[in-house]
């Protein structure tokens, strides 16, 4: 780059441009220009600046940097907090940027502490392509409120995937696996699938006690429901659910509070009759839940799909006819 800046000077000078006035157009000083023309054959595209710093760290520095960073007392600490500890204990006077370029050329950025990661709750539950009901089933329990300040009740809720019904539901002041494994139960009768020749749905939960309780555990196993686990703090994983949850405490009739378990059951009941029955989902096609699983929402979508073709061509007969029509004059003759 700088024999073709020269090159461009020299050009311009000995087509009448002045020195100074390439140099202005460039906006490059002379006397850069007469460094590079001392150097001659060793002009060469290099950093500013010397070659090493003066400010450098030492080497006796960077060892006890990348030491003091491996230390099993400090593997958790930051770059920050490494540079803040090192000088009070007098092992170096460095700022943390530096100590950070220093465990970045040596890959200590990363986890340093070498315990071993892989507890298996990384990995997503899977997910495989569902075509109609029962086939994956999703539970939580979520918090309700009470008038007594620190006291809940608790919803329980199964939710079918595939037509976003809720299959069992309940309310409870104990969040423990007894309740759990009756919400399952309920839920297999109330769809009828208990039958032990019937494929059960897998069911997709989070990591909390009464999910890994060993006698839900034992009772999916024993029923052959392949239960599958969210990751720890995931919502992402669970996402169904956690979105029922979040229609129930969104809907506008909600009550801030219960009086007691009775007066919650009496709010549910009428609520998930409507949710169920009544509410269009929009991410079903804006259809109920129940229609969706009871495969009632071939018909209606397929209506309303014949319903719009039908209007469109409606509209454009009689528009087309209103266009070919004569205008009439309606303006008034005064004879």
């Amino acid at each position: 780059m700088k024999k073709g800046i020269l090159e461009i000077i020299d050009s311009a000078v000995k087509q009448g441009v002045t020195l100074v006035k390439a140099c202005l157009l460039i906006q490059i000083d002379e006397r850069r220009l007469q460094r590079w023309r001392t150097r001659g054959e060793r002009l060469k595209d290099i950093l500013p600046g010397p070659l090493n710093a003066p400010h450098a760290l030492l080497i006796e520095e960077k060892e006890a940097i990348c030491k003091f960073a491996l230390d099993v007392s400090y593997v958790d600490d930051s770059h920050r907090v490494l540079a803040a500890k090192g000088a009070d204990k007098s092992l170096f006077y460095v700022s943390a940027s530096s100590i950070y370029k220093v465990m970045r050329v040596n890959n200590l950025t990363a986890d340093r502490s070498g315990r071993s990661h892989k507890s298996g709750r990384s990995t997503a539950p899977e997910r495989l392509g569902i075509d109609g009901p029962n086939q994956r089933w999703c539970w939580d329990i979520t918090y309700c409120r009470t008038n007594a300040k620190g006291v809940f009740l608790y919803l329980f809720a199964i939710l079918d995937e595939y037509s976003r019904k809720v299959i069992a539901w309940r309310i409870s002041w104990h969040m423990n696996h007894k309740e759990a494994m009756e919400l399952l139960q309920e839920g297999l009768e109330n769809e009828g699938i208990t039958d032990i020749d019937v494929k059960l749905p897998d069911l997709i939960n989070d990591r909390g006690t009464q999910m890994k309780a060993k006698a839900f555990m034992a009772m999916c196993k024993d029923l052959g429901i392949d239960q599958k686990f969210a990751r720890p703090r995931t919502p992402n994983d669970n996402p169904f659910i956690e979105s029922l949850f979040s229609i129930v405490k969104g809907y506008h009739s909600y009550p801030e509070t219960f009086v007691d378990d009775i007066a919650a059951i009496t709010y549910f009941t009428a609520f998930f009759e409507y949710y169920n029955n009544a509410r269009y989902h929009g991410e079903i096609g804006f259809v109920t839940p129940v229609q969706k699983h009871t495969g009632l929402d071939k018909n209606i979508i397929k209506r309303r799909i014949d319903g719009l073709t039908k209007a469109k061509k409606n509209r454009l007969q009689k528009n087309r006819i209103t266009k070919l029509q004569p205008k009439v004059d309606n303006a008034l003759v005064i004879a």
